[in-house]
């Protein structure tokens, strides 16, 4: 324990506490000066608290370290290259290291714990709708100064925007142990950058979880005002928290697109690249252009709140339009910062699991950058209701509708692959074929949300919950789980249970269909989404008590995945060789990796995906005498 609170993990929450104190009681204290109050709730004023949020996070950069190397290099001190690091074991994971690998494996422990958090938020409100009338959340309750459907709709808030930061870490944990090993770097492009943008993630969340505790708020994820002006103190943490992540979301994306284009293996041209790093650019993409606009309305309505601006207050000249077309420009691509990803791992493990060659492979890799263009200019079909100018309705419908071509590219090729296919099944297989299949009902459940007559009846209600769901998970949970378990021996040495896996994956997967396809039945007979309570004459209480039961199986099931995670991680099987048969340079290296990935070069002299073709060869491994190397 001693080790565990010496760490960087533990030095910068402490630091973060203090930092908070500090900046909370610097605005206190001009305050009194001032003769204003120092107090109006939990504590401390508003004022006083965005400010201790801002400078707690700040603090927690330094106490952990992750800026330790700039601040010696301001002062002219040399810093070493940090590959090697002096940790082992587990003390890697919570200090500051500069190895792609290591950071890989932090982002991704944090967002499932981040994950676990969403997903314990999800149950505790979906028990109270599992019959109508209030169950155990009731008014008279009180828990962290709310009462029972205040806390029901924090909780219910709270539960997307943590999951959707889940999602971006999950994301970047991919990206990070994969991409550089897909390519044959040694590292990412800026390794204490990389660090940055990983450490300062972690006081984003505890922000993000600081806002339950203040107040909570009621806005669902979205942050909409005037109710998010309206909110308790507990509305600006939430705020900072998905400010502060989006630094973390910029200068990840830099990175990588760095990283690609400088760092590729010899022989490795752009139409030879594995299709996740194709995946991963069209990501960054969006993540580096895009970030910025979240922030930004979310920083209005900060200033608004703190200072009395009316950017978003029609008494005052604002137009609260204005911050649903700010938000949506940023948030609806970043559905596809969330599925994109996962469509890159798709297409990876699918010709490996199918022993055939990745059936248009070009087409695959420009359906990537397609899909990422194109969701630049469909945000506002989140707004047919909003009262935006109705002339606008049509072109975003034409332009959402369009989507649909280059992911439909994605679904003929994949299909094309499985086709005649000598297809095997372990456990990321399935996972593969499970977010196929979860994909497409999302897909087939959009255009109902896209053409303006139809969302008119549906937006808001648990269609759209349904619809989003399916999405989301096929697009990214079930891939993100699939790479969880296909690159778990490359990063430990060791395999996860392949029994476990199969009870993970048949306990998710039809559980969840039963899950989303109830919540689309229920929003197709009226129910509304985000509301704590429901009319009993909708006759829908037999129905959500199904749904929430298919929730806590989807529950127990990522509780089997956890034990099998860190139960296999001492006593898993031992992953000798190339345990998947993958043409992939990473495999054809002992597991786990060394500390500089790739001790000999390699030089590529063929397709990444000619599975099946006999005598075809992907990577040569360059003998230490030509390339150079001792």
């Amino acid at each position: 324990m001693k080790r565990f609170f010496s760490s960087a993990l533990s030095l910068g929450l402490l630091w973060q506490f203090l930092g908070t104190l500090l900046g909370a009681g610097l605005v206190t204290g001009i305050r009194a000066l001032m003769g204003l109050s120092i107090t109006d709730t939990f504590f401390f004023t508003e004022p006083a608290w965005v400010m201790g949020g801002f400078t707690g996070a700040i603090a927690f950069l330094f106490g952990s370290g992750a800026v330790s190397d700039w601040m010696k290099w301001a002062r002219g001190i040399d810093t070493p290259d940090h590959h090697e690091d002096h940790h082992t074991g587990w003390e890697k994971y919570v200090n500051v290291s500069l190895d792609h690998k290591v950071i890989g494996i932090q982002y991704t422990i944090v967002a499932l714990l981040l994950i676990s958090i969403g997903g314990l938020f999800a149950l505790i409100f979906r028990t109270e709708l599992a019959w109508s009338e209030l169950q155990f959340l009731t008014v008279d309750i009180k828990l962290f100064g709310q009462n029972g459907p205040q806390l029901y709709n924090t909780l219910m808030s709270l539960h997307g925007m943590i999951m959707i930061v889940s999602i971006l870490l999950g994301i970047a944990g991919i990206i990070n142990y994969a991409v550089p090993l897909l390519l044959g770097a040694m590292d990412m492009a800026f390794p204490r950058l990389n660090a940055f943008s990983f450490w300062v993630s972690v006081p984003a969340a505890v922000l993000l979880l600081m806002s339950l505790f203040l107040g909570g708020f009621d806005t669902g994820w979205t942050g909409y005002p005037p109710l998010s002006v309206r909110a308790p103190v507990g509305m600006q943490m939430f705020f900072l928290g998905v400010f502060v992540a989006g630094w973390s979301s910029i200068l990840g994306a830099l990175n990588v697109i760095a990283t690609v284009l400088r760092m590729r293996a010899k022989g490795m041209n752009a139409m030879r690249m594995p299709i996740f790093v194709w995946a991963a650019i069209a990501t960054s993409l969006i993540a580096l252009t895009a970030t910025q606009l979240i922030g930004l309305s979310f920083q209005l309505v900060m200033f608004q709140r703190l200072f009395g601006m009316g950017f978003f207050d029609a008494a005052k000249g604002g137009n609260p339009v204005l911050f649903q077309h700010l938000f949506w420009f940023y948030s609806h691509p970043a559905v596809y910062v969330f599925i994109l990803p996962g469509l890159g791992v798709i297409s990876e493990l699918l010709p490996v699991f199918a022993r055939k060659p990745l059936f248009g492979y070009r087409w695959i890799a420009m359906s990537s950058l397609g899909i990422a263009l194109v969701g630049f200019v469909v945000w506002a079909h989140h707004m047919f209701t909003s009262g935006m100018n109705e002339y606008l309705r049509v072109p975003f419908m034409y332009s959402t509708l369009l989507v649909a071509i280059p992911t439909g590219v994605k679904f003929f090729s994949w299909v094309a692959t499985l086709w005649k296919g000598k297809i095997t099944t372990p456990t990321p297989m399935l996972f593969v074929l499970g977010g196929i299949i979860v994909f497409l009902l999302g897909g087939l459940s959009g255009p109902p949300n896209a053409t303006v007559s139809t969302d008119l009846h549906l937006h808001d209600t648990y269609f759209i919950v349904g619809h989003f769901h399916d999405t989301i998970f096929g697009g990214f949970v079930f891939p993100f789980f699939a790479a969880i378990y296909y690159w778990f021996p490359k990063a430990t040495g060791r395999r996860m249970s392949e029994t476990l896996g199969k009870w993970h994956f048949w306990l998710m997967t039809p559980s969840f269909f039963v899950l989303t396809f109830g919540m689309m039945y229920i929003g197709l007979i009226g129910m509304r989404r985000r509301i704590v309570d429901f009319d009993p004459a909708l006759g829908i209480d037999t129905a959500h008590m199904i749904l929430t039961i298919a929730g806590y199986l989807i529950g127990v099931s990522v509780l089997v995945f956890f034990y099998n995670f860190f139960n296999s991680i001492k006593n898993g099987e031992k992953a000798e060789g190339n345990v998947w048969n993958s043409r992939s340079p990473e495999w054809q290296v002992p597991s786990p990796m060394p500390a500089h990935n790739y001790e000999q070069p390699f030089e590529v002299v063929g397709e990444p995906y000619d599975y099946g073709l006999e005598g075809s060869q992907y990577v040569k491994f360059i003998s230490p005498a030509k390339s150079g190397h001792k």
